[in-house]
């Protein structure tokens, strides 16, 4: 009878060890590199009382999206929407048979899409964001993500957020820290799922801004997209937007382009204590490898050159992340 107790015993001493160590590990995706004990360190410095305590009020962490809490490739997700949404939508329109660029998505002609550059792409997304209320344009959002799936992954794009960057999100919202989305794609289109993919809610989502206007249909108000661009949230842009709607300098920031760069910059230079992070695409087995000559977007340059300056933390995605994706 003790024997069968001691062996009882001792199998579940391991299982129990185990589960004990992975509940004091916020962070499991992350292998037992530097970038994982700074980030710890940072939160444990941030929330006791000493040099380095910062105030609840002042705990706000800011993301890039694109790149750095989802993939941003073959194609920034937002565009592979606005692409599906003219293959959806062309047998309404009989007058864009005439149009190149749509001709061009409808026979998957990337390279034609891409000699298009910004110009055309801006076009490809007037033609699907805009003309419609705000409420409509959420549900072909909602409705997209319902049944389009990521070509090499083939998972709902919305399930492709990166494992250990949600486990940061989740931790630093456990230390107190608001956490923010400052992000160059469409406002619009983000809020419509960041609560149930990241745990942040779509008031705290900063973005590119289009124009909108006010009208009461059949009785009803209604906010109309209209084609023009309001505000860009990008590379200087975004220090101003986060000026403008959190109204606080952020004590972290987290980015993985030279387009997060002023961001970065913004909330580190002169405001200790706060803490700056690049996610490094590395790992082309597990996700994409690039920085100065990305497929579609991501270009990282400058935030590689002054990282070591600025004591920012450069995630090597390959060498620092255990896994990328949930189902890994």
């Amino acid at each position: 009878m003790f024997s069968l107790q001691r062996n009882l015993l001792f199998a579940v001493i391991p299982v129990f060890l185990c589960s004990s160590i992975q509940a004091d590990d916020p962070l499991p995706s992350w292998n037992e590199t530097s970038p994982k004990h700074r980030l710890i360190q940072y939160v444990k410095d941030s929330t006791t009382e000493g040099e380095s305590f910062i105030p609840v009020e002042e705990r706000i962490a800011v993301f890039d999206n694109d790149g750095t809490l989802w993939p941003e490739n073959p194609l920034p997700f937002q565009l592979i929407f606005a692409i599906d949404e003219i293959r959806r939508l062309a047998p309404s329109h009989p007058e864009w048979k005439e149009d190149k660029l749509v001709q061009a998505v409808l026979k998957g002609d990337v390279k034609t899409l891409k000699e298009s550059g910004r110009k055309g792409l801006g076009k490809l997304l007037a033609m699907t964001h805009t003309g419609i209320t705000t409420v409509e344009f959420e549900t072909r959002v909602q409705n997209w993500l319902k049944t389009a799936k990521h070509p090499r992954f083939d998972r709902p794009y919305n399930e492709l957020g990166y494992q250990p960057m949600l486990e940061l999100l989740a931790y630093l919202r456990a230390n107190g820290f608001q956490t923010w989305i400052v992000s160059g794609g469409g406002v619009d289109f983000m809020r419509v799922w960041t609560e149930e993919a990241y745990g942040i809610p779509r008031n705290q989502i900063v973005g590119s801004v289009g124009k909108t206007h006010f009208e009461m249909r059949d009785g009803t108000p209604v906010l109309i997209k209209d084609p023009e661009i309001d505000f860009v949230d990008d590379k200087a842009g975004k220090p101003v937007a986060i000026h403008r709607q959190i109204g606080r300098r952020p004590r972290g920031a987290f980015g993985n382009s030279d387009g997060d760069y002023e961001m970065l910059q913004w909330t580190t230079i002169g405001h200790a204590p706060s803490i700056g992070l690049i996610v490094h695409h590395t790992d082309a087995d597990r996700e994409y490898a690039y920085d100065k000559a990305p497929k579609s977007s991501g270009k990282l340059i400058k935030g590689l050159e002054d990282a070591a300056k600025r004591n920012w933390i450069v995630v090597d995605m390959k060498k620092d992340w255990k896994r990328v994706f949930s189902a890994e």
